[in-house]
């Protein structure tokens, strides 16, 4: 196949496997150990960081889950999970996207490793608090049914995930919103499709 996906069932390979069920492409997944063949040649030239996921696309490499996914919505775009180039919503698309993978990642990362902002030294954060944060990413979430108001789109898939894993792991305050939003996402048929695609490779390693 023209379209191969490098990942792991215990990893963030589980976001861009709901963003291929997602697209409805046909696909091939290379399941990944976490040890030397992870650190290895062959897959240090798709993914020079031995991290996944990663896809490889027409023999061209992406790596990021952030971008693996905006790629795979720019690259399908029958999907309808990007705005046009001419849409008034492109401008949103980009600035959630990156809003997600930078700030919001950032912070719930910091916070599930114990890591606070010192007092004063909030700007250089880049997200000042994360109480901020999270209050930002509420209002976001409570403007609509999505981020793009009532279109789903590749932002979904991303900033989901990132609350989903972020409350799972309890690094995101379970707040209302946050768990509505991420409840609408999971009844997503291509979401549920993932989820049990990835629990039965998790089960199998268990």
């Amino acid at each position: 196949m023209s379209l191969t996906f490098y990942t792991n069932p215990m990893s963030r390979g589980r976001m861009v496997r709901w963003m291929l069920e997602e697209i409805g492409a046909p696909y091939e997944t290379v399941i990944m150990e976490y040890g030397p063949a992870m650190k290895g040649a062959e897959y240090l030239a798709i993914n020079p960081m031995g991290k996944i996921p990663a896809i490889v696309h027409h023999d061209v490499p992406i790596t990021e889950t952030a971008a693996i996914i905006a790629y795979l919505a720019e690259a399908f775009p029958e999907a309808g999970l990007a705005p046009s180039l001419h849409s008034p919503k492109r401008g949103a698309y980009h600035r959630w996207m990156y809003f997600a993978a930078g700030p919001l990642e950032m912070g719930i990362m910091n916070t599930a490793m114990g890591l606070e902002v010192p007092a004063g030294r909030e700007r250089m954060a880049g997200y000042g608090t994360f109480a901020l944060l999270q209050d930002v990413t509420e209002q976001l979430v409570s403007q609509g049914p999505y981020i793009l108001g009532d279109e789903f789109s590749a932002v979904d898939v991303y900033l989901g995930s990132q609350l989903g894993f972020g409350m799972m792991f309890k690094s995101v305050e379970p707040r209302p919103a946050f768990i509505d939003y991420v409840k609408r996402l999971h009844a997503r048929p291509a979401a549920m499709r993932a989820q049990e695609i990835e629990d039965k490779l998790a089960a199998a390693r268990a």
